[in-house]
């Protein structure tokens, strides 16, 4: 079994979530992936301990999906870093940490897209689904981007992901 990306993103989202309940047309629809994507990523997910279906409803195993997001996510999903592009800020440059790190002189990390209104750096998203579903919802655009500044960012960038996004996966509900 091998995780792929989209996995990855079907978890954050079951993330996003909490307490509610979903259903695979749901998450299909909310992430702009087909039913049989959903439900193979739910699976693979699964064999890789980062989903439990044995909670009620079934949701992530916070433990372990903080583990791998922390410590794993950067080697599996390694960002490329590309020309400069218009697209949508990512890392530093999104919220949370914009907040922290303010404006910068240099070019800002960003996903390509087309309604994008910041020129930055080309940073590959972790799923190429993940700028649109990220847009349609805030709680799901900082996880990805707390997750691309632990995938790209410099030391002091990845110390404060790394705490934010634990934050988050341990106590949202």
């Amino acid at each position: 079994m091998e995780l792929k990306p989209q996995d990855l993103l079907v978890v954050l989202k079951l993330l996003c979530y909490g307490e509610e309940s979903w259903t695979y047309t749901r998450l299909s629809g909310d992430l702009d992936l087909s039913l049989s994507m959903v439900h193979s990523a739910v699976k693979r997910a699964q064999s890789a301990k980062l989903f439990d279906i044995n909670l009620d409803p079934p949701r992530p195993a916070r433990s372990n999906l903080k583990e791998f997001l922390l410590h794993g996510a950067k080697y599996a999903f390694p960002a490329e870093v590309g020309a400069p592009t218009r697209g949508i800020p990512t890392g530093y440059a999104a919220p949370p940490l914009s907040k922290v790190f303010g404006e910068n002189a240099e070019l800002p990390p960003v996903w390509p897209h087309p309604q994008g209104s910041v020129r930055g750096v080309s940073f590959s998203p972790l799923h190429e689904k993940a700028p649109f579903a990220a847009l349609k919802d805030p709680r799901l655009y900082e996880l990805l981007a707390l997750l691309d500044a632990l995938r790209g960012g410099r030391a002091r960038e990845r110390e404060i992901a790394a705490k934010e996004l634990s934050e988050r996966v341990s106590s949202w509900r």
